[in-house]
């Protein structure tokens, strides 16, 4: 790990990894410690309801990274800063997930934690402190980060405080002059209403693949049916595909929905993290040489798994 400083994380980036001529996944994005609060009956308020919690590793840059790797994707690596109070305890979750960790340690600031209530229904409500998250810096960035990169995705969370959209702004500068692909998930409703849908697009300027879910899409654009949102949105983006939870995904290019990619069966337990198993997923495949299509539906397969587990991210074999 890195401590925060010009270049902090990007030491070990300029090395190829195990993932061939397809090039490797690039992940800057958010590392959180959740806490997963799963209660059967609804919350009392004012007093006592009974609930299992665990203390789980998080956030959907790094749940996205896990995902890739279990998935197919050999070399795996991601950009993010943690606190010095639960560093070592997050670079050692990924490094077991097969992911490479290219940590920032801020010593100011703790790592993001995210309180997710989920609720009989597997639904979850999170509440959020962003910690270390948004303090990622354009100072922590460095172009030799893409070094044997094949792809470059970026988490949304980064694109709602000032600091850390210019790192955003710096990645796609750079991933831009060397051709990478970019790809974006928008990441959160709530965020996105709070900073204005206009000020995230321009923002997202020059990405080539958005992923956002059914309510994102219709935020962005202000259009209430999702498969309309879609192909507006591929107006702006040469490749969107929007996450419809158990109803699957669409794929919308040129203007138009190009393929509805039907949702796998699942018996849901926590929600969590099942959008970032299918970008996770998702990515993977494109780097293997799939169409979008047979890509989505990868992505689907994986959200099906992650929602029939606690947390955020696979197994650890």
């Amino acid at each position: 790990m890195s401590g925060p400083g010009p270049g902090g994380g990007a030491r070990a980036a300029g090395e190829r990894g195990p993932g061939g001529g397809a090039g490797a996944l690039l992940i800057v994005g958010d590392v959180v410690t959740d806490v997963v609060a799963r209660h059967r009956t609804p919350l009392a308020h004012g007093t006592d309801t009974a609930a299992e919690i665990r203390t789980l590793p998080g956030g959907a840059g790094a749940n996205a990274a896990c995902w890739a790797v279990s998935t197919g994707c050999a070399d795996v690596r991601l950009l993010g800063r943690v606190g010095a109070d639960s560093a070592g305890w997050h670079e050692a979750q990924l490094r077991s997930a097969g992911v490479r960790p290219l940590l920032v340690v801020d010593y100011e600031a703790p790592t993001a934690t995210v309180v997710s209530l989920v609720d009989a229904s597997a639904e979850r409500t999170f509440l959020t402190d962003s910690g270390a998250v948004l303090r990622l810096a354009a100072a922590d960035w460095s172009a030799a980060l893409l070094d044997g990169v094949g792809r470059l995705h970026i988490s949304g969370y980064l694109f709602f405080a000032a600091t850390s959209r210019q790192v955003v702004r710096a990645a796609l500068e750079s991933a831009t002059a060397r051709g990478v692909p970019v790809s974006v998930d928008p990441a959160s409703a709530g965020f996105i209403a709070h900073l204005g849908a206009d000020r995230f697009l321009a923002a997202a300027d020059g990405v080539d693949v958005l992923l956002p879910n059914a309510d994102e899409a219709r935020l962005l654009t202000g259009v209430p049916d999702a498969e309309k949102a879609a192909a507006e949105l591929s107006r702006r983006f040469p490749l969107v595909v929007v996450t419809l939870g158990p109803d699957g995904a669409l794929v919308a290019s040129d203007g138009a929905v190009t393929a509805r990619v039907p949702p796998e069966p699942a018996r849901a337990v926590d929600s969590t993290g099942a959008g970032d198993a299918f970008n996770g997923a998702f990515l993977a495949a494109l780097l293997t040489g799939a169409d979008p299509v047979t890509a989505a539906a990868a992505g689907c397969r994986a959200g099906a798994l992650a929602v029939a587990l606690p947390g955020g991210r696979p197994p650890v074999p």
